[in-house]
């Protein structure tokens, strides 16, 4: 996979798992000096049959989907993962929705680092 110049140097991409995703099921995470964002396909869910929950540096997903197959039975399926957040990453401002093409969004803005100037402190020998 070749770097892209807008690729932040500090903090790789790195891959989740998620087994509703097409294809490999495999989640590229986008993890940039300013923010972190991941989209998972949920489309056949809906919105409220997914659970996010953090838990100090874990998002936990949660997702229940009920559903008929015939008069006789009827089908329940349950997704569970729990992902770590990367160091950087501000835990408590980690938001999710479903966009409107099905995909659930996890973001975060990074942790903010507050640098303080060096200063010069004069003794007074008087």
């Amino acid at each position: 996979m070749s770097e892209s110049p807008s690729a932040s140097p500090i903090e790789p991409t790195f891959l989740w798992d998620w087994p509703l995703q097409p294809h490999d099921g495999v989640v590229e995470v986008q993890n940039d000096e300013d923010k972190f964002e991941v989209h998972l396909d949920t489309s056949h869910l809906n919105p409220n049959e997914i659970k996010v929950r953090v838990i100090g540096r874990l998002v936990d997903i949660y997702a229940e989907h009920k559903a008929q197959s015939g008069p006789i039975r009827d089908v329940d399926r349950s997704y569970s993962r729990t992902y770590k957040l990367p160091d950087d990453v501000n835990e408590a401002a980690v938001h999710s929705y479903v966009c409107p093409r099905g995909y659930l969004v996890i973001s975060a803005n990074k942790k903010t680092h507050i640098s303080y100037p060096e200063k010069l402190i004069i003794h007074d020998y008087s």
